[in-house]
């Protein structure tokens, strides 16, 4: 468990939620939970903080009912748990479709991962060491595997932050995605250098979907449109290649 637990009520909405964001904002070291009567709108409130880079848990809780207070009491999830399960799905998913995939790829094919800008500002608050380690082109990927797995101890353990890394399991997992494609971009390139094959990592941007809500900036359709432009480049074309992209433009990793 973490050493510390912030409960705000009545947090879908208003000043609620604006204390929820400035916790999260404030690197409060423990977990933060948001509680709402109405459930539909406490997780969408959850959904929009997390497509922000923050993370926290969604609970149950009206205030006048002393039965749901007491429920409150069993079900935190904590830091660790979060980062176990979205590190699953974002990083490790990601990376055994494309060992399994990438063997097959034809000449000039093009893949594209799905990361987020979130990747970057999480990246931005890392220790100086994690970032020169997440930036360094030399990185293997075992040794980005490694790295992945500390984080999610160090969450475990409670102590992450204090290593140096973001108070973000979603951030840090895309922050993996991100350098996983700039490492599987550097191999390809060494060893189908003639295949004119690219890979990129994209952001969609904030899109209205179950994770991000209904308040977000873009319809699915218009967050289809980078990941599009990367699966259709052109054949010929040698760039971009390994990089993040997001509005169809390379951004500075």
């Amino acid at each position: 468990m973490s050493k510390k637990v912030a409960v705000v009520t009545g947090a879908n909405k208003g000043i609620g939620l604006a204390i929820v964001r400035e916790l999260c904002k404030a690197k409060f070291t423990g977990d933060v939970i948001l509680t709402a009567r109405n459930e539909k709108l406490g997780n969408e409130a959850v959904k929009m903080l997390k497509s922000e880079g923050f993370e926290v848990s969604y609970h149950h809780l009206d205030i006048c009912d002393q039965g749901s207070a007491k429920q409150l009491n069993d079900a935190t999830e904590t830091f660790g748990e979060q980062a176990e399960v979205t590190m699953r799905t974002n990083f490790w998913g990601t990376l055994w479709v494309c060992h399994a995939l990438l063997p097959l790829l034809r000449p000039n094919a093009r893949v594209v991962n799905v990361s987020s800008f979130v990747s970057k500002k999480a990246l931005d608050t890392c220790s100086p060491q994690l970032q020169a380690k997440f930036r360094d082109t030399e990185l293997s990927e075992e040794e980005l595997c490694l790295l992945m797995g500390q984080f999610v101890i160090a969450a475990q353990q409670g102590n992450h932050q204090a290593q140096g890394w973001p108070s973000t399991a979603y951030g840090t997992t895309k922050i993996g995605v991100t350098v996983l494609s700039r490492i599987q971009a550097h191999f390809l390139t060494k060893t189908r250098a003639a295949d004119g094959i690219l890979l990129n990592a994209c952001c969609p941007g904030w899109v209205r979907t179950d994770m991000a809500g209904s308040k977000a900036h873009k319809s699915p359709e218009e967050g289809a449109q980078t990941p599009t432009y990367l699966a259709l480049l052109p054949d010929g074309m040698k760039e971009p290649h390994g990089q993040l992209v997001w509005d169809k433009t390379v951004q500075e990793w």
